[in-house]
């Protein structure tokens, strides 16, 4: 999927303009017809891959030679499918994807490069009077026991994520509350605003306009909840990794400052550069949802995905009984380290 910008209808062009337009390319810098196409797939368009982002907005992977092709696939399922077929070379997906095709039958293998987000970004999202808010603004989940509560597909890991956040409260995902699980990404926000459950996980952009729009009130982050376990991570390709090995290091590289940078800039800075990713986004709302993710520690502060997330996220897949125990996979089978280890020493010589 990857290709030198320009090298498809270069002959053509000069045709067609001729000396001119050859004497126009000469004058050119070289770092712009060295710059590789990659093919890119995000699950959903969202603030909580803020870093991401940033790194393109700041121009760090140009930096690193690399133009990123933009696509939404909605949902991490789709998107592995994409980098399956090779429909895509790089996707942003949840971590359990690469635990079930290492111990599934694909003869195509994956692994994770490059973590993004630290654990789960979305908000459980409450109408009011509903029931488990405190004054000091923190959230009893155990009153979530018997309400109808709008989640995501089943094994995903918004769902995975939520499951255990009930299960650490007490709760029976299975039969103490109501899970919606069936609605389609995109009609999410509009199902729940007209009325569909009791409350909703969502992300931002989402949960802002919600909340602007009167209909529910941000109750909990469901990371904070469960804990720091990866919930977005970079993968490719057994093949491709080999292939373009350059493609992964610069792509790790420019995360990891994309991370540091969304870390220490300020809010308002952040959303200047994060506001052509979200057109009719006020600023001001995306400079509160910054703020809102830095205060819940969501971001990673290193690329490298650590041995005790991909356990932990098999435990939750075992608890959620989408995983048999026997069926745990190694964390040299799902991560190629070796990107993220080099990212530190080649950022610091940015």
């Amino acid at each position: 999927m990857i290709n030198r910008i320009g090298d498809r209808q270069r002959g053509a062009v000069a045709a067609v303009l001729g000396a001119m337009l050859a004497t126009m390319v000469a004058a050119q810098p070289a770092a712009a017809e060295e710059l590789t196409r990659v093919s890119f797939m995000e699950p959903i368009h969202s603030l909580f891959y803020a870093p991401l982002y940033a790194a393109d907005g700041k121009g760090f992977f140009a930096e690193e030679g690399i133009k990123v092709d933009f696509a939404v696939s909605q949902g991490s399922d789709k998107a592995t499918a994409a980098l399956l077929s090779g429909s895509a070379d790089v996707v942003l997906v949840g971590p359990e994807t690469a635990v079930y095709i290492a111990g599934g039958r694909s003869p195509v293998k994956t692994k994770i490069f490059s973590g993004l987000t630290a654990t789960d970004g979305s908000f459980l999202m409450g109408r009011e009077g509903t029931a488990g808010a405190a004054a000091d603004g923190s959230f009893d989940w155990s009153a979530l026991k018997g309400a109808t509560i709008m989640s995501w597909r089943k094994g995903s890991a918004p769902a995975l994520f939520m499951e255990a956040a009930l299960r650490k409260a007490g709760l029976d995902p299975e039969t103490d509350v109501t899970l919606v699980t069936n609605t389609a990404i995109p009609a999410r926000v509009g199902a729940f605003m007209a009325g569909i459950a009791d409350y909703g996980t969502f992300f931002e952009p989402d949960v802002s306009r919600i909340e602007a729009e009167g209909k529910a009130k941000a109750l909990a982050n469901v990371g904070g909840a469960v804990g720091r376990i990866d919930y977005t991570v970079f993968v490719a390709t057994d093949p491709f990794i080999a292939q373009h090995p350059d493609i992964i290091q610069g792509w790790t590289d420019a995360i990891a400052r994309g991370l540091a940078w969304t870390a220490s800039a300020d809010p308002a800075e952040v959303a200047g550069v994060l506001a052509p990713y979200f057109p009719g986004v006020d600023q001001g709302l995306l400079a509160e949802s910054v703020v809102r993710h830095r205060t819940a520690g969501i971001w990673k502060t290193s690329p490298l995905v650590e041995p005790a997330a991909i356990d932990g996220l098999q435990t939750l897949l075992t608890e959620a009984g989408i995983l048999k125990p026997e069926a745990r996979v190694a964390y040299e089978d799902v991560v190629a380290t070796r990107f993220a280890e080099a990212a530190p020493k080649a950022v610091a010589a940015k």
